[in-house]
């Protein structure tokens, strides 16, 4: 049977799911309506898919190795309650193993890798339906190393935090002190260079301004961007900061010191830059108890 765009539309208007399994479960079900429905609800995408609009900025963030290749990933929940579920710690396993059998790239591709429990994609459908959260996989990114290099990995708060650091010539141990220092610092960018330099731009002219409020000549106020331009360069660049175990030092010239370059750095912060729920947790659980949600 001939499925119609039409057709498409109308079970998706009705199921919440999303264009391609509904057209998926026309197929399968030979066009009808009704069992097309039930094929969605049963994979759990109809259930999944209400959930969309929902707000997902807690989870875990989590680091894994094998070998000369690393992933660090980000996959989000709802509240922080479902974050400490053993079934949702396990899945985080499971994708980040997956994903490091992979080459995947984008997350369109991290979402076809194969699992043992089928693609990524449906098995995170599935374990919405199983633990009534939207689930999302965010971020991640798959890192590659030499036999000179070594990884640095450091989860801090259990997974709140996670780096993942790359450097040439020094030790594991000296890049997992990299790493700890970037999850306690936060600094924005590895090195000056990958400051783009519309932000450098911006931040010139946020310190020349301040410089002219506080009753600084033109002339003057330009001669000292410069360098507070430099101690910006040490509040948002790892490799400029100081060293947290010797201040005297950067952490540049510490790696340095210790026959090593630092060539990448991984930082998640979970749920960082999205919008968070507001709402009482235990509010929304009584309220789905007395039926009114």
């Amino acid at each position: 049977m001939e499925i119609t765009a039409s057709m498409v539309k109308t079970l998706r208007e009705t199921s919440g799911a999303g264009m391609m399994d509904c057209k998926k479960a026309l197929a399968e079900c030979n066009g009808d309506m009704e069992e097309a429905m039930n094929y969605l609800r049963e994979k759990g995408i109809a259930k999944s898919a209400k959930k969309e609009s929902r707000i997902a900025a807690e989870g875990l963030a989590n680091i894994f190795v094998e070998g000369n290749k690393a992933v660090i990933l980000e996959v989000n929940s709802e509240t922080d309650f479902v974050s400490k579920n053993e079934e949702f710690v396990n899945m985080i396993k499971v994708i980040g193993t997956s994903l490091l059998k992979s080459d995947a790239k984008t997350l369109e591709e991290a979402n076809e890798v194969e699992t043992e429990n089928g693609k990524i994609s449906d098995y995170i459908i599935s374990m919405v339906a199983k633990i009534g959260e939207k689930l999302s996989l965010r971020r991640f990114e798959i890192i590659t190393k030499g036999d000179d290099e070594a990884f640095g990995e450091y989860l801090h708060m259990g997974g709140k935090i996670a780096v993942l650091t790359l450097v040439k010539g020094a030790t594991s141990e000296i890049a997992k002190e990299v790493a700890m220092q970037s999850a306690a610092m936060k600094p924005l960018y590895l090195k000056v260079e990958d400051i783009p330099e519309s932000v450098l731009e911006n931040e010139r002219k946020i310190q020349k301004e301040l410089a002219i409020n506080e009753g600084k000549p033109q002339d003057i106020a330009e001669k000292m961007v410069e360098g507070r331009i430099k101690k910006y360069y040490k509040e948002v660049c790892l490799l400029e900061q100081p060293f947290i175990k010797d201040g005297d030092v950067s952490v540049k010239d510490y790696v340095a010191k210790n026959g090593g370059e630092v060539l990448k750095m991984v930082r998640y912060e979970v749920g960082e830059g999205m919008e968070k729920r507001n709402d009482n947790f235990a509010e929304e659980v009584m309220s789905q108890v007395n039926g009114t949600k």
